[in-house]
């Protein structure tokens, strides 16, 4: 039966002779019962650790973690009725595929035929029955990572854990993975942890995301909010493909209100956010998805310097008169050369503004008011 998972200021801190390394820093959040929930960030952010300390594989330094309303924290990993997948394939070389996923029945003392029953169940899942009688080395790289998944699947856990199950994996492979653990998920009754540093995994497999940056909790939600909404300039970087363009700006005072002032473009703002921010530098990020060769109400103009096809779209990399770099996504670049100058264009409704700490100040919503002043 599948638990929420709750971590109360939890901490986690890896002691050498002569520092203190702090792997997850004060960590409180709650991931809801059923849900699938992706961990994700840099290599060295705590995500690994983590997961660990869910399974019972590590203890916290300070702080609680609770399965629903039971405290978990001391608990050893089989005490939790957690199953976990972990980065490596690692499958028992001697065992058959079948043997391989009914080993953890078996331990449990599962009698043979209901092991089998729910073997062949979970086979059947995973499109793996053909390959029950074959040993490991005889498989492909996905078919031994769905025979992982299929040993952790028939446990019935109530949290099912993953550790970068796909991260060896070629993308054909993990396209067809990512599909097969989302409908694993719908068939589960259980909360699924992901992990993956990959962040098109995170979008578009999760019902929530966590982003992680040194330990510490950057944002936790849906995909689409930290895509559309994110609460600093390292998640608007991290999120997305190619990352946000972050550009400097100035907060100026005119005679028609406030203004973001910036190489080629002023932006109208509205007074609530900025008029106690006059004279600061601060910084303007827009995604390259919503930079446009069409006419739109602002302008940035730019050097192509690199093109990239893909698909039916295309990546131009350039940078503009001040030398600040400069990505922009679309079907119409086909014709851009290096070096061809680009009049882009943009609204203000899709921009995001961050202050000198990098925390946001307001999205491009809260931009766009009727009573805003038009662009110079």
């Amino acid at each position: 039966m599948a638990r929420p998972i709750h971590f109360d200021t939890v901490r986690k801190e890896y002691k050498t002779a002569s520092t203190v390394h702090v792997a997850v820093d004060d960590l409180t959040l709650s991931i809801p019962e059923g849900s699938f929930t992706t961990l994700v960030g840099p290599s060295g952010c705590g995500k690994t650790t983590t997961l660990r300390m869910i399974a019972g594989l590590e203890t916290p330094s300070s702080g609680r973690i609770a399965f629903g309303d039971e405290d978990v924290t001391e608990q050893s990993p089989q005490e939790r009725n957690c199953a976990m997948v972990f980065q490596s394939i690692a499958l028992y070389p001697h065992m058959t595929v079948r043997e391989n996923i009914g080993y953890g029945l078996k331990i449990q003392g599962v009698p043979k035929a209901e092991r089998d029953e729910l073997i062949d169940e979970a086979a059947a899942t995973l499109q793996i029955t053909e390959q029950l009688e074959k040993m490991p080395a005889e498989l492909s790289g996905g078919q031994q990572q769905r025979v992982a998944l299929g040993s952790a699947f028939v446990q019935d856990p109530d949290v099912l854990l993953l550790d970068e199950p796909m991260s060896d994996l070629d993308a054909k492979l993990k396209a067809e993975l990512r599909v097969e653990v989302q409908r694993l998920h719908q068939e589960l009754d259980a909360t699924v942890v992901y992990v993956t540093h990959d962040q098109t995994e995170a979008m578009t497999m999760s019902d929530q995301v966590i982003l992680l940056n040194e330990g510490r909790l950057e944002q936790f939600a849906p995909p689409g909010e930290l895509f559309d909404r994110p609460v600093s300039a390292y998640v608007a970087e991290f999120i997305g493909t190619p990352s946000t363009n972050l550009l400097s700006a100035t907060v100026d005072e005119s005679e028609d209100g406030y203004v973001l002032s910036a190489p080629g473009f002023d932006v109208a703002v509205p007074a609530e956010h900025f008029a106690d921010r006059v004279g600061e530098r601060v910084t303007v990020g827009i995604r390259p998805q919503y930079l446009s060769a069409d006419d739109g109400t602002y302008g940035l103009d730019i050097t192509a310097e690199v093109i990239e096809q893909l698909g039916t779209e295309f990546v131009v990399h350039g940078y503009t008169d001040d030398g600040s770099a400069v990505d922009a996504v679309s079907a119409a670049f086909g014709n851009v050369d290096p070096g061809d100058e680009l009049d882009l264009s943009f609204e203000a409704r899709d921009l995001f503004v961050f202050d000198d700490t990098g925390q946001t100040i307001c999205h491009g919503p809260d931009l766009v008011r009727e009573n805003l002043s038009q662009p110079s």
